[in-house]
């Protein structure tokens, strides 16, 4: 089985490489291997490579940026999957994409469901929105993953790495409350990617039923103060160095941004379990392990 990954040098793809591996011979392309914004250099390198599975990890995510940038971030979010789309359906290939938690609005206090009405309240959310989309209505066998406050040792940066270089720097730090999500470990996002696929991939038995959107986090709840708590709680432990003696609460006001956020973006995974056959593991779990990577990887 031949599987194209997209978007290797982020996060996500640098914990999907040797994933994927396993199941198949890998071609991994980054931002200089295949230039998301050239729709004509998309489809020349799908043809050149006729993988069997195409897997997009890539996308624009300077959510603030986003919205002095809706152009590009269309171009990225939502052109290039669907060209994706269109050129698997041609090779009779399968595509796994990863979408986003701000397809919703964050008004609910539930977690959400695929099912539930979607309303992106930023132009990054309206992009990924569209990209599904697109993707829905190109190409028969696949599968979307929507996914949520993702973090890992690979790519430039997230919340955990940035929570860590502020706690070396500084005694106090102030974090948002009032956003409530769920904080999802990379490896464990790729390892459900890569069961995503063997669900769709040419020998699985009922593609059909697979294909459709997919949500997957870690499991649990928590605000983004309580997430940094938690990050320096289990940073001491396997001594990081830290200088920072408090963190305090604040709502999103004190805080502003240019796009807004969801306030409550908890993905149901209910529907994912069933497939997979399997829960997520908690988010806890998932930061201690990628705390000990990081150490390891100093």
């Amino acid at each position: 089985m031949r599987i194209l990954l997209i978007g290797k040098d982020g996060q996500l793809g640098h914990d999907l490489s040797p994933v994927l591996t396993a199941l198949g011979t890998v071609v991994a392309v980054g931002r200089e291997g295949l230039n998301l914004a050239n729709p004509d250099e998309i489809r020349q390198t799908l043809r050149d490579l006729q993988p069997h599975v195409v897997v997009n990890a890539a996308a624009y995510t300077a959510v603030d940026r986003a919205e002095s940038e809706p152009d590009l971030a269309n171009a990225i979010n939502n052109i290039a999957p669907t060209i994706m789309a269109e050129i698997s359906q041609e090779l009779g290939a399968v595509l796994v994409h990863v979408s986003t938690d701000y397809v919703f609005d964050g008004q609910k206090n539930t977690p959400y469901r695929e099912t539930d009405p979607t309303h992106p309240v930023s132009a990054y959310g309206r992009s990924k929105l569209l990209g599904e989309s697109g993707i829905q209505q190109a190409c028969d066998r696949h599968i979307i993953v929507r996914t949520a406050w993702v973090y890992g040792v690979g790519g430039k940066g997230n919340f955990v790495k940035t929570m860590l270089r502020l706690g070396a720097e500084r005694e106090e730090l102030r974090v948002v409350v009032d956003q409530v999500g769920t904080p999802t470990w990379s490896l464990d996002l790729a390892q459900a990617i890569a069961q995503f696929v063997l669900h769709l991939c040419p020998s699985a038995a009922n593609q059909t039923a697979a294909t459709g959107i997919y949500h997957f986090t870690n499991s649990g709840a928590i605000s983004w103060y309580d997430f940094a708590i938690a990050i320096f709680e289990e940073a001491a432990a396997l001594g990081f160095p830290l200088k920072v003696r408090r963190v305090v609460p604040i709502v999103s006001a004190e805080y502003p941004t240019l796009a807004v956020r969801p306030a409550y973006s908890v993905l149901s995974d209910q529907k994912t379990a069933a497939l997979l056959g399997n829960p997520a593991a908690h988010w806890r779990q998932g930061l201690r392990h990628m705390l000990k990577q990081l150490a390891e990887s100093a």
